[in-house]
Order: structure tokens, then C-alpha cells, then sequence
């Protein structure tokens, strides 16, 4: 599976949005303006940023509508990118910027950021659908973490994510079921 760079970035951000909102922890973790940067600064966005109360409050807001494409199947996120390219007023147009080679930009960069935001994750979407590879669309596997991530492994076997030290926790509670089983 291999996605162009402007579509595994937008996929990253989208998926660590969702990831801050309160999950199992109930620690919502895009709640502060350090936050906020923090998040600004693993996903880097062009055009105007406010880092406002206002704007961060819009940005949490669209992290619902993010975290359903993760619910769905790939038919029934269809509608949902659909909807949230009308809602953005999406136009595509190429744009070549910061060393990127020619890429979609589909809103303006003076667009309010949850909307740019919202935009960019429902344009990689489009390709995540158009390759037929919804699959790799997943929550977490483990008891404990409901957060989401994309499976860009090569056989698509990944079941865990990265965010949690899940895959790491979950195998040492295997074995320590499977040590206990053997000494009973």
C-alpha cells in the first residue's frame, strides 16, 4: 500500500486528533494551548493558524466526525467524506510549497484550520477508499485503547497501535496468562 506523502500526513493528523479525545482514560488530551501546540507541532499546517480558544474549540469539535470513519466500513464512509468535503467547500486544486513536490490542497489557505483540517482527512480518505483499502482503517486491538491508527504494514497485520505501548502490554499479558495456565 503506498500513499502519496500529503495523504499518510493528513492520515497521521486526522488519526492523532481523534486520538486526544477522551478515551477509556477519560483524559481528554487536546484540552490546554500547550496542547494545542503540541499537536501544531507534530502536524505541521500551512496558512493562517489563530491558536485561539476559538479555533482550538473548532478543532475539537470536528474530531467526532473524524473518529466515524474509523467506526464504518468503506462503504458507509463514503457519504461521511462526502459530507465533509460539501461541508468544507472543498475545491482541489495542485500546489508545490516547503520542499513537497506537487500536491492537493482542496480549500484556501485563509480557510479556518477545522475546516482546512477536515478537509484534508476526508481528501485522504478519497485515496484510502479509491485503492480499496478501508481495512487498514482500524482501532486499536487492545483491551484497554480505543484509539485509531491506518495499518501501513506490509501484509496489513498490524493490530495495535503506536500510541499506548499496546502491542508491547497486550503480549506480556499473553504470556503471563499462558505461564499461569502452565503452572496451574
Amino acid at each position: 500500500m503506498v500513499f502519496i506523502h500529503d495523504t499518510r500526513q493528513s492520515l497521521r493528523a486526522a488519526a492523532h486528533l481523534v486520538n486526544t479525545m477522551p478515551g477509556r482514560d477519560g483524559e481528554d488530551t487536546l484540552s490546554t494551548a500547550a496542547d494545542f501546540e503540541e499537536y501544531l507541532r507534530v502536524n505541521p499546517y500551512t496558512g493562517a493558524i489563530r491558536r485561539d480558544e476559538t479555533e482550538l474549540a473548532a478543532l475539537r469539535a470536528i474530531r467526532p466526525r473524524l473518529r466515524r470513519l474509523w467506526e464504518v466500513d468503506r462503504d458507509a464512509a463514503v457519504p461521511l467524506v462526502n459530507e465533509m468535503l460539501r461541508d468544507g467547500h472543498a475545491l482541489p486544486r495542485l500546489v508545490i510549497h516547503d520542499g513537497f513536490d506537487w500536491h492537493i490542497h482542496a480549500t484556501s489557505d485563509d480557510a479556518p484550520l477545522a475546516t482546512r483540517v477536515l478537509v484534508e482527512a476526508a481528501m485522504a480518505f478519497v485515496d484510502v477508499i479509491r485503492a480499496d483499502e478501508y481495512d487498514r482503517v482500524r482501532i486499536c486491538s487492545a483491551d484497554d485503547c480505543d484509539d485509531v491508527y491506518v495499518d501501513y504494514s506490509k501484509n496489513g497485520s498490524k493490530r495495535y497501535c503506536d500510541t499506548g505501548n499496546c502491542g508491547n502490554r497486550m503480549n506480556v499479558n499473553a504470556y503471563r496468562r499462558r505461564k499461569a495456565r502452565e503452572s496451574a
